[in-house]
């Protein structure tokens, strides 16, 4: 089994977090996977930024917030 850090971004409305998981790499079908803790990171992070709880999602993630550019 092989661990391997790596950012996953998590879009919500005009708002991207750039969240740190490990992946983990194991000699069966359903590699690569998150551990339980990692998926509800991410889930936490959704929820945080659907809700605009910015400070609970910025304990967890980088947050950015998206704008158009004009040309």
């Amino acid at each position: 089994m092989t661990k391997k850090q790596v950012s996953k971004l998590i879009h919500v409305d005009e708002y991207v977090a750039e969240v740190d998981v490990e992946l983990i790499y194991a000699d069966d079908d359903w590699s690569p996977y998150l551990s339980v803790a990692d998926a509800m990171k991410l889930d936490d992070v959704r929820e945080a930024l659907r809700q605009k709880d910015f400070q609970t999602a910025t304990k967890l993630a980088r947050v950015y917030k998206l704008s158009p550019l004009v040309v």
